[in-house]
């Protein structure tokens, strides 16, 4: 079973601050924790793919109808509180391996070594359907 595990974080939930308030080993603290936890499934063949994503300062909406040229909108809008930070896509036997992942995941340190706590939201890959 293939699940999306996307990080989020949450202005409003979050005593944390911004990552771009860390201190410097705090920030350092954070990333090797999700290199070794990325290490960790990687070599238990669970990792498919993880990446962090830019700030929403960089973001673009794209609409389109299929005959005129795409509507491209700039990010984020005032009201935002929440962004998608990054995500991991794993491979596990079941959904209780993909909570258990993203629980990890939630408990990285942010401040001082504090768990940063924030929502990771767990989403199961759909499959195409099976030919009849």
């Amino acid at each position: 079973m293939r699940f999306m595990l996307m990080q989020y974080y949450r202005q409003v939930d979050s005593a944390m601050g911004p990552m771009t308030e860390w201190s410097q080993a705090d920030i350092q603290a954070h990333i090797e924790f999700q290199i070794a936890l990325n290490r960790e499934l990687s070599e238990r063949g669970e990792l498919v793919d993880a990446q962090g994503l830019s700030g929403p300062e960089a973001a673009r909406f794209v609409s389109a109808d299929g005959r005129g040229p795409p509507v491209v909108t700039d990010g984020p809008f005032p009201e935002t509180k929440e962004l998608v930070a990054g995500y991991r896509l794993i491979e596990v036997a079941s959904l209780d391996r993909a909570i258990e992942i993203a629980a990890r995941a939630s408990a990285a340190p942010g401040i001082a070594g504090e768990p940063i706590r924030q929502p990771i939201e767990v989403r199961e890959v759909m499959r195409p359907p099976e030919p009849s």
